[in-house]
């Protein structure tokens, strides 16, 4: 251990009872999600005041082009972030710095890239996705502010809070994201129903976002620079010349598998729009309601993963195989709790959940038939939580011991070889009820595959 690095660290990661130090790493990554899921479905909320299922639709075909800033993020959060917690484990310090300084710069570049891609390509992108004459302008109006605008601040944000997150920063890069979402919370009504005309709530809602995004970006970039005296971490560009090929190599070699699952799920989402859409503008709406409602259990499953990580990693590079087992174990047991609490909370509260999102008085029939559509959805995809979160903890797991291979087999088998297969199989031959029991078919098949590629990584460890 560096000598830079602070006691208090040194026990989290070494000493400190496997359940403590999860949750101690945990708890603020789950609240940091919950607040991003509620300031990321604000604007479904508050659009949803209006009665107009439209512009509920279009807000949710351009949360399609949004989802690929998580793979960015990811890319080089999650793949430097766990070479850095790795790094920590051996005593790196130096090369930790460097490759914090190369995942800020390489996330800045590739996000302003897309930024250009998504503005010169966006009508023939959104009409792709399913954007009809009645949910375009909308489509267009958030995609603008809220990716073109926005996507370097929300890249950057998430990437400098994976960087906190795995030196043992968790409660700071919580704060960073939280803020910004609560932030978005106050900001959306002012914005929607104050300071801009009527009609015009989608386009106040995506500038609210992209103002609080900037915010989480620039309080999170001043914690960066205030504990890279005592962390192994920094933003400078100086940095940079230290980068060598093999830091380079390692952190691709998770950040891309960690980049190619939620670029996949988005893929997978744009075939589901494309599917749903097909049987109505109602359904496309529905689909976007409980698609905002089912990532809460997907935030804490998130949460607990992220947290265990880092823990993983670092245990994983000093050799301390017992104590890297144990950590596996203990988070793999509370995020299936967890997920099969949403399944029952799902099946008793659906119309209720997926009610908050649209007010039925205001839009008459039109509304009425998207909640009904909305609840079953919920119901069905729902069942998912507890197979899906054995997903993703397996695939945090094999990220954090560095094996990118076995999470990409895992990555393509999961979603490319069941879940989107599994949609036009079940829309064929259920419609759109099938089209909602895809997702907890496919994560439940796809379980298998993830605890034997698991087993198989840490014997190999």
């Amino acid at each position: 251990m560096s000598k830079n690095i602070t006691a208090e660290k040194k026990e989290l990661f070494e000493t400190m009872p496997v359940t403590k130090a999860i949750l101690t790493l945990s708890i603020p990554t789950i609240i940091s999600q919950i607040i991003s899921v509620i300031y990321n479905i604000a604007d479904t909320f508050y659009v949803g005041r209006t009665g107009n299922p439209y512009m509920i639709a279009g807000v949710s075909l351009a949360v399609t082009v949004f989802f690929m800033t998580i793979s960015m993020s990811n890319l080089f959060g999650i793949g430097g972030g766990s070479l850095i917690s790795r790094m920590m484990g051996a005593g790196r310090e130096k090369d930790a710095k460097a490759v914090s300084s190369f995942s800020f710069y390489g996330a800045l570049a590739v996000s302003l890239l897309y930024s250009v891609l998504i503005a010169l390509f966006m009508d023939p992108i959104l009409t792709f996705l399913g954007a009809s004459e009645n949910t375009m302008e909308f489509s267009r109006q958030y995609t603008t502010w809220v990716v073109v605008f926005g996507c370097p601040f929300i890249v950057l944000s998430g990437v400098e809070s994976h960087l906190l997150r795995n030196t043992g920063y968790s409660s700071q890069a919580s704060m960073g994201l939280s803020g910004g979402g609560i932030l978005n919370m106050i900001l959306d009504p002012i914005f929607m129903f104050v300071l801009f005309p009527k009609g015009q709530e989608v386009l106040a809602a995506a500038v609210a976002t992209c103002l609080s995004n900037v915010a989480s970006f620039v309080f999170l970039s001043a914690v960066i620079m205030k504990v890279s005296k005592e962390a192994p971490l920094s933003l400078s560009p100086s940095l940079l010349k230290n980068v060598k090929k093999n830091h380079v190599r390692e952190t691709f070699a998770v950040g891309i598998p960690s980049a190619l699952l939620p670029g996949l799920f988005d893929v997978a989402n744009i075939v589901m729009n494309s599917a749903i859409s097909a049987h109505g503008d109602l359904q496309l709406a529905a689909m976007g309601i409980v698609m905002k409602v089912e990532r809460f259990p997907n935030a804490i499953g998130i949460g607990i993963a992220q947290g265990m990580l880092p823990l993983v990693a670092y245990n994983f590079s000093s050799g301390d195989k017992k104590r890297m087992e144990s950590v596996i174990s203990t988070a793999r047991k509370m995020g299936i709790a967890q997920g099969v609490v949403f399944v029952i909370l799902f099946q008793l509260f659906a119309p209720q959940l997926t009610g908050i999102f649209l007010d039925e008085k205001t839009g008459a029939e039109a509304a009425a038939a998207t909640l009904m559509f909305a609840a079953t959805f919920l119901k069905l995809r729902g069942l998912g939580s507890p197979f899906q979160f054995i997903n993703f903890h397996s695939s945090y797991s094999m990220q954090a011991m560095g094996n990118g291979k076995n999470t990409i087999i895992h990555a393509f088998i999961r979603i490319v070889g069941l879940y989107i297969p599994l949609m036009f199989l079940l829309d064929r031959l259920m419609g759109e009820t099938g089209l909602a029991l895809a997702l907890p078919v496919a994560e439940f098949l796809s379980d298998f595959v993830a605890v034997y590629l698991l087993k198989r990584t840490v014997r190999c460890s």
